[in-house]
Protein backbone atom coordinates (compact mmCIF):
# COMPACT_ATOMS: atom_id res chain seq x y z
CA UNK A 1 0.00 0.00 0.00
CA UNK A 2 2.36 2.34 1.19
CA UNK A 3 4.51 1.59 -2.21
CA UNK A 4 1.33 3.01 -4.37
CA UNK A 5 1.37 6.07 -2.25
CA UNK A 6 4.76 6.87 -2.87
CA UNK A 7 4.38 5.96 -6.55
CA UNK A 8 1.22 8.30 -6.84
CA UNK A 9 3.14 11.24 -4.80
CA UNK A 10 6.01 10.98 -7.14
CA UNK A 11 3.82 10.78 -10.18
CA UNK A 12 2.16 14.13 -9.15
CA UNK A 13 5.54 15.55 -8.27
CA UNK A 14 6.79 15.19 -11.33
CA UNK A 15 3.83 16.38 -13.26
CA UNK A 16 3.55 19.38 -11.01
CA UNK A 17 7.24 20.06 -11.85
CA UNK A 18 6.78 19.43 -15.48
CA UNK A 19 4.24 21.95 -15.67
CA UNK A 20 5.83 24.43 -14.18
CA UNK A 21 8.67 24.25 -16.58
CA UNK A 22 6.59 23.50 -19.62
CA UNK A 23 3.45 25.80 -19.06
CA UNK A 24 5.69 28.58 -18.56
CA UNK A 25 4.68 28.96 -14.89
CA UNK A 26 8.90 29.61 -14.18
CA UNK A 27 10.57 32.50 -16.00
CA UNK A 28 11.89 31.87 -19.44
CA UNK A 29 14.99 33.44 -18.87
CA UNK A 30 16.56 35.13 -16.01
CA UNK A 31 17.61 38.70 -15.45
CA UNK A 32 21.29 39.58 -16.15
CA UNK A 33 24.00 42.63 -15.25
CA UNK A 34 22.65 43.74 -18.71
CA UNK A 35 18.51 43.69 -18.35
CA UNK A 36 18.01 46.81 -16.52
CA UNK A 37 20.69 48.36 -18.66
CA UNK A 38 19.21 46.94 -22.05
CA UNK A 39 15.59 48.04 -21.32
CA UNK A 40 16.61 51.88 -20.55
CA UNK A 41 18.96 51.90 -23.52
CA UNK A 42 15.86 50.47 -25.52
CA UNK A 43 13.53 52.95 -23.95
CA UNK A 44 15.31 55.50 -25.02
CA UNK A 45 15.90 54.82 -28.82
CA UNK A 46 12.10 54.16 -28.94
CA UNK A 47 11.45 57.95 -27.24
CA UNK A 48 14.54 59.64 -29.70
CA UNK A 49 12.53 57.52 -33.28
CA UNK A 50 9.15 58.61 -31.71
CA UNK A 51 10.09 62.15 -31.36
CA UNK A 52 10.72 62.28 -35.45
CA UNK A 53 6.95 60.66 -35.94
CA UNK A 54 5.76 57.86 -36.96
CA UNK A 55 7.14 54.79 -38.25
CA UNK A 56 7.05 53.36 -42.19
CA UNK A 57 8.68 51.84 -45.10
CA UNK A 58 8.84 53.57 -48.11
CA UNK A 59 10.87 51.12 -50.76
CA UNK A 60 13.55 49.78 -48.52
CA UNK A 61 13.84 52.68 -46.43
CA UNK A 62 12.82 52.94 -42.61
CA UNK A 63 11.65 56.58 -41.68
CA UNK A 64 10.46 58.43 -38.90
CA UNK A 65 8.27 60.98 -39.93
CA UNK A 66 10.39 62.49 -42.62
CA UNK A 67 13.36 61.28 -41.25
CA UNK A 68 15.42 58.33 -43.62
CA UNK A 69 17.19 56.22 -40.99
CA UNK A 70 18.92 54.61 -43.88
CA UNK A 71 22.49 55.36 -43.64
CA UNK A 72 21.70 57.78 -40.53
CA UNK A 73 23.62 56.66 -37.39
CA UNK A 74 22.56 59.97 -35.00
CA UNK A 75 20.37 57.81 -32.65
CA UNK A 76 22.62 54.19 -32.55
CA UNK A 77 25.92 56.67 -31.92
CA UNK A 78 23.84 58.37 -29.18
CA UNK A 79 22.63 55.23 -27.32
CA UNK A 80 25.96 53.71 -27.44
CA UNK A 81 27.40 57.01 -26.09
CA UNK A 82 25.29 57.05 -23.34
CA UNK A 83 24.29 53.22 -22.85
CA UNK A 84 28.23 51.56 -23.78
CA UNK A 85 25.57 49.23 -25.82
CA UNK A 86 24.93 48.03 -29.48
CA UNK A 87 22.35 49.65 -30.96
CA UNK A 88 20.02 48.78 -34.30
CA UNK A 89 17.22 49.78 -37.05
CA UNK A 90 16.41 47.03 -38.82
CA UNK A 91 13.71 47.82 -41.88
CA UNK A 92 11.23 44.82 -43.30
CA UNK A 93 12.36 43.89 -46.92
CA UNK A 94 9.78 40.81 -47.61
CA UNK A 95 10.42 38.32 -44.88
CA UNK A 96 13.85 39.43 -43.67
CA UNK A 97 15.19 42.31 -41.69
CA UNK A 98 17.92 44.15 -42.87
CA UNK A 99 20.16 46.21 -40.88
CA UNK A 100 19.55 50.27 -41.90
CA UNK A 101 21.77 52.30 -39.00
CA UNK A 102 23.89 50.93 -36.50
CA UNK A 103 26.67 50.72 -34.60
CA UNK A 104 27.29 46.60 -34.62
CA UNK A 105 30.75 46.65 -36.37
CA UNK A 106 31.91 43.47 -38.88
CA UNK A 107 35.64 43.59 -40.51
CA UNK A 108 35.76 47.14 -39.32
CA UNK A 109 33.00 48.55 -40.81
CA UNK A 110 29.28 49.20 -40.12
CA UNK A 111 27.28 45.77 -40.27
CA UNK A 112 24.83 47.82 -42.30
CA UNK A 113 23.34 45.18 -45.35
CA UNK A 114 23.26 42.87 -42.81
CA UNK A 115 20.26 40.26 -41.92
CA UNK A 116 18.20 39.88 -38.60
CA UNK A 117 19.57 35.81 -38.75
CA UNK A 118 16.17 33.90 -40.14
CA UNK A 119 17.20 30.95 -37.67
CA UNK A 120 17.94 32.82 -34.79
CA UNK A 121 15.77 33.34 -31.59
CA UNK A 122 14.48 36.43 -31.86
CA UNK A 123 12.44 36.47 -35.11
CA UNK A 124 10.05 34.09 -33.61
CA UNK A 125 8.89 36.62 -31.17
CA UNK A 126 9.10 39.83 -33.81
CA UNK A 127 7.03 37.10 -36.52
CA UNK A 128 4.24 37.65 -33.72
CA UNK A 129 4.76 41.04 -33.37
CA UNK A 130 6.57 40.60 -29.72
CA UNK A 131 9.76 41.45 -28.54
CA UNK A 132 12.32 39.55 -27.55
CA UNK A 133 15.12 39.53 -24.53
CA UNK A 134 17.85 36.98 -24.22
CA UNK A 135 20.68 36.06 -25.61
CA UNK A 136 21.46 35.70 -29.65
CA UNK A 137 24.42 35.41 -31.87
CA UNK A 138 25.12 38.70 -33.57
CA UNK A 139 27.73 38.33 -36.28
CA UNK A 140 29.26 35.17 -34.78
CA UNK A 141 30.21 36.78 -31.31
CA UNK A 142 26.94 36.04 -27.96
CA UNK A 143 25.62 39.09 -26.79
CA UNK A 144 22.35 39.74 -24.18
CA UNK A 145 20.27 41.43 -26.57
CA UNK A 146 16.56 42.86 -26.75
CA UNK A 147 14.56 42.88 -29.82
CA UNK A 148 11.19 44.49 -30.47
CA UNK A 149 9.02 45.43 -33.59
CA UNK A 150 8.78 49.15 -34.77
CA UNK A 151 5.26 49.08 -35.99
CA UNK A 152 3.50 51.43 -38.13
CA UNK A 153 0.23 53.55 -37.31
CA UNK A 154 -1.74 50.88 -38.89
CA UNK A 155 -0.01 48.29 -36.36
CA UNK A 156 1.88 45.97 -38.89
CA UNK A 157 5.95 45.22 -37.71
CA UNK A 158 7.67 47.28 -40.67
CA UNK A 159 10.62 47.17 -38.64
CA UNK A 160 12.82 46.02 -35.48
CA UNK A 161 14.79 48.25 -32.61
CA UNK A 162 17.67 46.43 -31.39
CA UNK A 163 19.75 46.52 -28.34
CA UNK A 164 22.98 44.39 -27.65
CA UNK A 165 25.91 43.88 -24.82
CA UNK A 166 28.61 41.64 -25.83
CA UNK A 167 28.99 38.85 -23.54
CA UNK A 168 32.59 38.76 -24.13
CA UNK A 169 34.84 40.95 -25.81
Amino acid sequence: MRSTIEKHVRSAVMFLVAGLVFGGALPARAETEFTAKIKDAMKTMKEEATKLGEPKVEGSALLFGTTKMNGNYQIVDAIKEKFGCTATFFVKKGTDFVRVSTNVVKEGNRAVGTVLDPKGPAIAQIAKGEAYYGLADILGTQYDTGYEPIKNAAGETVGVYYIGYPLKK
